[in-house]
């Protein structure tokens, strides 16, 4: 767990980095004892590379667009990392059923593998204890994540989601609430896992869907929220606060559930 020392924090962003100004504002404002030591994309074009620039942030680009692009033209097995395990993570991974698609898995598996092995060498410079994904819209597969949680007990890598959890997964929360009719909407915190944003939740915060909402409506109100939570969780990792446990219950019938949960622990 972290000490009562600064929080170092990394961040990887795709788009214009609102989440990202949120933690670095909170950070100036002492809300989180922290400094951002680096920011990454995905994507050349992010405009939050620049509000990190401006503020002598050291940033970074991994083209995932371009390695997928490179791949698929041409699939040589030696551009995959030397300790790339394809069995291995296979058998880790839930993005995926038993019954997809065998060469869409494996080029999946294969390009993430190839990105993240240069993420990972982007990041390795600088020492951090949290990596926020503010906005990075690119699942992570083991491979990545294996190399940064190296003590699985003690996850680092934390995500936030436009919906409330463990509704609408993907890449479309809000567009996905205010579709199916939601009468409440909301973001989650949640550190990442195996799966696509089924990692143990922080925190949630939401707020009412009006029958006169559009979707535009709908993400105003969500943002609002997101800027406050996200600082907010990064805040209690901070203060050392944060403890994921196993839980088991029982249900009707005696079928037994299984769950890692979040636990907030008192100051």
């Amino acid at each position: 767990m972290q000490t009562a020392s600064r929080l170092r924090i990394g961040a990887l962003i795709s788009g214009s980095g609102t989440n990202l100004e949120a933690i670095l504002k909170a950070c100036e404002t002492e809300q989180i004892n922290g400094q951002v030591v680096f920011t990454g994309s995905d994507n050349p074009g992010s405009g939050g590379l620049a509000k990190a620039g401006k503020r002598g942030i050291a940033t970074f680009v991994v083209d995932y667009k371009k390695i997928i692009r490179d791949y698929r033209a041409d699939p040589r097995p030696q551009t995959l990392p030397a300790d790339f395990n394809e069995a291995e993570i296979l058998a880790k991974q839930s993005f995926f059923s038993a019954d997809a698609e065998a060469q869409k898995v494996r080029t999946f598996l294969r390009t993430r593998a190839i990105a993240e092995a240069a993420l990972i060498q982007q990041i390795r410079p600088y020492s951090f204890d949290l990596l926020v994904l503010a906005g990075f819209m690119r699942n992570l597969s083991p491979y990545f994540i294996d190399r940064i949680n190296t003590d699985p007990a003690r996850p680092r890598i934390m995500n936030i989601h436009p919906a409330l959890l463990p509704a609408f997964a993907g890449t479309d929360g809000y567009g996905d609430t205010f579709r199916y009719g939601c009468k409440v909407g909301g973001c989650t915190v949640h550190f990442i896992d195996y799966g696509e944003d089924s990692g143990p939740i922080i925190g949630q915060r939401c707020f009412a869907i009006e029958e006169t909402d559009t979707l535009a409506d709908v993400k105003k109100k969500g943002l609002a929220r997101e800027w406050a939570l996200y600082p907010e969780c990064i805040g209690l990792f901070a203060q050392n606060r944060l403890e994921v446990v196993n839980t088991t219950h029982t249900l009707p019938g005696g079928k037994v559930y299984q769950r890692r949960v979040v636990k907030i622990l008192q100051p």
